[in-house]
């Protein structure tokens, strides 16, 4: 986080009781992050105390208490995104990041965010989400002019329903969309609520998708359905930070889908109930246990659990596709097929020519082939065991006996108690010797088909 801004990390309290009379009749000076890692919880300084939450890969915008209002300025700007070492997108998004920083408010807040546009077109942003008056909604043309390049246009309205929310455009939403224009919004209850529990950890992210040629770093906006890069907040596996938390602690993880398709989010050694959606916290009738839920599109879901099974848990979209890299399209399927004395031959005109898919992909984890520059390999994750052989959307859940409350950081990989690991067997093998297949047509019992001999009165046929 910049220091031209009025906050900087640990000293945000202490800037914003600082601000100036005179700074309070001007536009609150916009804060701009630039680094890709998960922020720590921004403890409220001022206004109604809550418990604030933590975004994964990610961070909370401050504000300034201008006479009991919260004031936020969000700067709508190209920014690069690092999806992944290494892996650098163009994207257009809000203070320097894309996703852009959470808001996090109270019920009952009133709140104004200044919005400033520095992208090349107009735009406007709405509160999905949000009961507001029907002109602070953030349709172009519909509710508000569009705002233009270099303008400045404020919101205002009360924060009427705890929930879990979003902002986005609602001006060219195909272009500005597709470049990563979107952001979470969190409206905490004023007190006791009947239907949302304490927690002692607040997670949240957003589902993002996008179509990134190998080699280039500005996405295909006019993509509809043949995405490629898929992301916890515009961040690809292994580079999503691990959620973290404490043995026995209650955990709550809002996930919001902002791409073209529906993901099923699915944890593993656990299960959760849906406590929530956009809509507001759900009645504890209507909740069950689950261990994966399916976010659609535009949808947001609140999840909680009790993390009671120590370990490095997987916590992944359980769409195969979606946890992996870039480089997965478009590739036949060359399982079975026989190169043997092909490869060589291949390389004496094509010398970079890589076998690829003959025994499945999972090859492509530990291979170092050449790739154009600025491209994500299709699966790079390692974990204490070999290959973790997944991309995308996948991170850990990584449960710790002992884990201070306020620690958020990787505790690295799990020490599993002896005994408790899967094993080779050692014993007599099996006789039938593996993979064992058999080639077509010649399964017993299977169809066979002639053509009938010539004179067999089916010429004509």
């Amino acid at each position: 986080m910049q220091r031209r801004q009025f906050f900087s990390g640990a000293a945000s309290a202490v800037a914003a009781a600082a601000v100036s009379p005179v700074a309070m009749a001007a536009l609150p000076e916009p804060v701009i992050q630039t680094s890709a890692d998960t922020a720590a919880p921004l403890a409220p300084p001022n206004g109604r105390p809550y418990q604030p939450v933590v975004t994964l890969n990610g961070w909370t915008l401050p504000w300034r208490m201008n006479a009991g209002v919260k004031e936020f300025h969000l700067v709508a700007e190209a920014v690069v995104r690092e999806v992944a070492p290494g892996f650098f997108v163009n994207m257009w998004g809000y203070n320097g990041q894309s996703p852009g920083p959470t808001i996090e408010v109270v019920e009952g807040d009133r709140v104004r965010i200044f919005v400033t546009n520095r992208l090349p077109e107009a735009t406007t942003v709405h509160w999905h989400g949000q009961r507001l008056p029907n002109g602070m909604d953030g349709v172009g043309g519909l509710n508000q002019p569009h705002i233009p390049p270099g303008k400045t246009f404020v919101y205002e309205f009360d924060a009427r329903r705890p929930g879990t929310f979003m902002y986005h455009p609602h001006s060219d939403e195909m272009v500005q969309m597709a470049m990563g224009m979107m952001g979470l919004w969190i409206t905490h209850p004023k007190g006791r609520h009947p239907q949302i529990a304490d927690v002692a950890r607040d997670y949240a992210f957003l589902l993002s998708a996008y179509a990134v040629e190998p080699g280039a770093m500005t996405p295909r906006v006019a993509e509809m359905t043949d995405f490629n890069i898929w992301t916890f907040n515009s961040r690809a596996f292994p580079a999503i930070t691990p959620l973290v938390a404490g043995l026995g602690e209650r955990v709550r993880i809002r996930v919001g889908n902002l791409t073209m398709t529906n993901h099923p989010i699915h944890i593993h050694g656990h299960e959760f109930e849906v406590t929530g959606t956009d809509g507001g916290p759900l009645p504890r009738s209507a909740r069950w246990p689950e261990v994966t839920t399916d976010v659609a599109v535009g949808q947001m879901r609140q999840i909680e659990l009790i993390a009671d099974e120590p370990g490095d848990w997987a916590f992944h979209c359980h769409k195969s596709h979606h946890t992996m890299g870039a480089m997965g399209h478009d590739v036949p399927t060359m399982i079975g097929v026989d190169h043997q004395g092909l490869v060589g031959k291949i390389q004496k005109i094509v010398p970079d020519y890589m076998l690829m898919g003959e025994r499945g992909m999972g090859d492509m984890g530990a291979m170092q082939m050449p790739l154009p520059d600025n491209t994500f390999p299709m699966m790079t994750g390692k974990g204490p065991f070999g290959n973790i052989e997944m991309g995308g959307m996948f991170t850990t859940f990584k449960v710790r006996k002992g884990l201070p409350a306020q620690d958020y950081r990787d505790p690295g990989w799990y020490a599993q108690p002896p005994g408790t690991v899967a094993y080779e067997w050692q014993g007599a093998p099996l006789d039938a010797q593996a993979p064992r297949q058999t080639l077509p047509g010649t399964a017993p019992g299977a169809p066979s088909v002639h053509k009938p001999a010539a004179g067999s009165g089916h010429a004509n046929h």
